[in-house]
């Protein structure tokens, strides 16, 4: 009685709720994005300045990360350096075909950014990723982190899923941004000025389907596998797979 008690206590410590998993999301792609709209639109701003003091949370998050945690904060570096880009392709005016082209910089900028990390061996969404894969339940967060530890069977596969979920969203916001300059310079101003957004929904639904099939739903059962794995451990009185830093 005493052990399953310190157990649990253990785990109601150790693993995050669901407000946990979605911080990075809101301090670092949230709260930027939603105040350059606040700025522009409810304090009537400028879209330089709009850009400059949206900057602001990225750009304490990057520095305080490399301060505190000697590390680059992935998710906070990339909207900095998107604001960055936006500011200076802000300075572009006059041609309004070239006023259209240039708000592919935005896409560009995500898609290299997410294909690089992917590169690097740290794929970028999985901070999107995981918290809809977890949801904030004990035995899910666990299976994750042991998947993607290398502690459990599948881990090698999951990785690989992992990887292919960022794949899929740098490729397609790099194919928005093609088939933005090329309709920036090939379709009628008027139909770019409507069709743009279009491209960018387009996209991502394109990315949250392909994605889904050939990356999430594969992770979704290996975790819910590594889950009931677990659980015959415990069942059967065996220790529990030991987690260990994901390389």
């Amino acid at each position: 009685m005493t052990k399953h008690t310190g157990n649990h206590s253990r785990n109601t410590t150790q693993n995050p709720s669901a407000l946990d998993n979605f911080r990075p999301l809101i301090l670092d792609v949230a709260v930027p994005l939603g105040s350059y709209y606040v700025f522009k639109n409810a304090f009537d701003m400028s879209t330089f300045a709009a850009l400059a003091w949206s900057s602001a949370v990225p750009a304490v998050r990057t520095v305080w990360s490399l301060i505190s945690e000697r590390r680059i904060n992935a998710l906070a570096a990339l909207i900095l350096f998107v604001n960055v880009v936006s500011l200076l392709l802000s300075f572009l005016s006059g041609d309004p075909r070239l006023m259209l082209a240039k708000d592919s910089g935005v896409s560009s900028t995500v898609a290299i950014g997410i294909l690089v990390s992917v590169a690097l061996g740290r794929p970028m969404m999985t901070a999107a990723l995981k918290p809809f894969m977890v949801k904030g339940d004990t035995a899910k967060e666990a299976a994750w982190e042991r998947l993607a530890s290398g502690a459990a069977a599948g881990s090698a596969a999951f990785r690989t899923k992992e990887r292919v979920f960022s794949v899929v969203w740098g490729l397609a916001l790099l194919a928005e941004c093609v088939a933005r300059i090329v309709g920036a310079y090939t379709l009628p101003v008027d139909t770019m000025v409507w069709l743009g957004t279009v491209l960018t929904v387009a996209a991502m639904g394109v990315a949250f389907v392909v994605s889904g099939g050939l990356a999430a739903g594969p992770m979704e059962e290996m975790m819910a596998a590594e889950a009931e794995a677990e659980a015959a451990r415990a069942a059967a009185g065996q220790p529990a797979a030991a987690v260990t830093a994901a390389a």
